[in-house]
């Protein structure tokens, strides 16, 4: 398991519909995910119902916020049925199943997957698709923007075009020299 697997189970929980067992769980995960404690002080401190809806006005309104990662990539098409399924296959090679009525590309399955197994590997294909949800959830303000920055923090760094792993200095190769 990665070292980071306590975090990756508290952002799922985190990132799903915020009900009972969530407030009852945010002690817990203040102390197990320090990382949160900007989500979890702010849902603490918010009376339920608020956070509720919030929750829906955030990640409810189509796909602008959207928690299925295959989204990102794929948009809302029927091109998103084999990345989804390719999720489901790789939680059955891992003895897992999706249960509920969430989609395997659902970011909290994801992120329990990944906690679970230690496999990072949807993570980090879906990078780019993380990191540009972190952004429009920090440009709309939300607390829930605090648990993506967690997240993305834990993984390589996504190398922009041009550029050699993300140092965002640009590269080339020359023939050398001739000394002397």
């Amino acid at each position: 398991m990665p070292s980071d697997a306590v975090l990756y189970q508290a952002a799922a929980l985190c990132l799903t519909y915020p009900d009972d067992d969530l407030v009852a769980r945010l002690p817990l995960l203040r102390q197990a995910a320090p990382q949160l404690r900007a989500f979890t002080d702010h849902a603490a401190l918010t009376p339920p119902g608020e956070l509720a809806a919030h929750y829906v006005e955030i990640f409810r309104r189509g796909n602008r916020h959207s928690l299925y990662l295959s989204r990102w990539h794929d948009g809302d098409t029927p091109r998103r049925g084999a990345p989804v399924a390719r999720f489901r296959d790789l939680y059955r090679r891992h003895g897992l199943e999706c249960s509920g009525a969430e989609l395997p590309d659902f970011l909290p399955a994801v992120l329990e997957f990944t906690a679970r197994t230690g496999d990072t590997s949807l993570l980090t294909e879906h990078r780019d698709g993380l990191e540009r949800l972190r952004t429009r959830l920090a440009g709309c303000g939300t607390p829930y923007a605090g648990v993506l920055d967690a997240v993305c923090a834990t993984l390589p760094a996504v190398p922009r075009p041009g550029t050699e792993h993300g140092t965002g200095e640009r590269t080339s190769v020359r023939p050398a020299r001739p000394s002397g």
